[in-house]
């Protein structure tokens, strides 16, 4: 269940029609398959392993009796604390969830670094744009970039129906009732791609203002988007979301006349929760602001940004 707003149950995760617990990936079963170097600047490089974190998961077998008189060993995965003082247990789960997250996060990141694998996750409110942008840019980087896409929704697949389209490989995440992803779901949706044949990989989150704010996935760049048609206070209403992201994307801005659209006031309230967000103008639809885009993705994942 999501801690931030309650919403869902543990529940029908499916990646591509498969239940996520029968989907292999390598950042699940092996770990410790993928490293990279690090140079610290001072000429001395060394390989690491970025499969996890301080923390440790551990396990132990042991057989014990059924009532039905049938025993057999089976693992336990231990990954928690336990503090019986009343006052401090919703804190002690709370806390625990996200630590589970972070560490799965941490490795999703060794494994895109380790690959040189560029990594988005784009997230916003429904009907902002996301898949509009996502296929007017894949269109754009794809002759010279390799690129992939998961895509996540509560349940059909029709945005990634519609990325698939461009010709780019597609791993479609539904959620069942979860109103975001998390960084196992994209650790074994990502074993359904041929990441070494990729230069970037977008993930489509959750159409959500909310709970995505909190879950790292181990990306490069978060992107939020705001469409002129949702109001420029979103940024004010949902501050977390705005306030963790990378880069805001002002879209649909060929509509703005129609909607009277303030965009002095939104670059504002943009500003109040994010001073350092840099922040594109786009029209999926006509073009505008697409190219400055794109070559701002170009120049993030090549490191030539000025």
């Amino acid at each position: 269940m999501c801690v931030e707003c309650g919403c869902g149950l543990p529940g029908p995760t499916r990646i591509d029609g498969k239940p996520a617990s029968e989907v292999s990936s390598p950042l699940i079963e092996d770990p410790h398959a993928y490293s990279h170097e690090h140079d610290h600047g001072d000429g001395h490089v060394h390989r690491h392993e970025h499969a996890h974190g301080r923390e440790h998961d551990h396990a132990h077998e042991h057989a014990h009796p059924h009532s039905d008189d049938l025993a057999h060993d089976h693992e336990h995965l231990h990954d928690h604390t336990h503090d019986h003082d009343q006052p401090h247990r919703e804190i002690a789960v709370h806390q625990s969830i996200f630590a589970a997250n972070d560490r799965m996060a941490e490795r999703n990141r060794g494994f895109f670094k380790a690959l040189g694998l560029f990594t988005l996750n784009v997230v916003s409110s429904p009907g902002s744009g996301k898949t509009a942008l996502l296929q007017k840019t894949i269109e754009r980087l794809q002759p010279v970039t390799r690129v992939g896409v998961i895509v996540g929704d509560l349940e059909t697949d029709n945005d990634a129906r519609r990325l698939r389209t461009t010709g780019a490989p597609v791993v479609q995440i539904s959620t069942g009732t979860l109103c975001h992803l998390d960084a196992e779901m994209i650790a074994r949706a990502v074993g359904q791609l041929d990441a070494k044949a990729l230069d970037v990989l977008f993930i489509e989150n959750v159409g959500n203002l909310v709970c995505p704010a909190e879950f790292d996935l181990g990306e490069d760049l978060r992107v939020a988007l705001l469409s002129v048609t949702e109001g420029e206070d979103k940024p004010l209403k949902y501050p977390p979301m705005f306030r963790h992201a990378h880069v805001v994307v002002i879209t649909k801005t060929d509509l703005a006349p129609h909607v009277d659209f303030d965009r002095a006031a939104a670059l504002a309230n943009i500003r109040r929760v994010n001073p350092k967000a840099r922040i594109f103008d786009v029209s999926a639809k006509t073009g505008a602001g697409m190219d400055e885009w794109c070559d701002y993705l170009k120049a993030r994942r090549t490191g030539n940004l000025v």
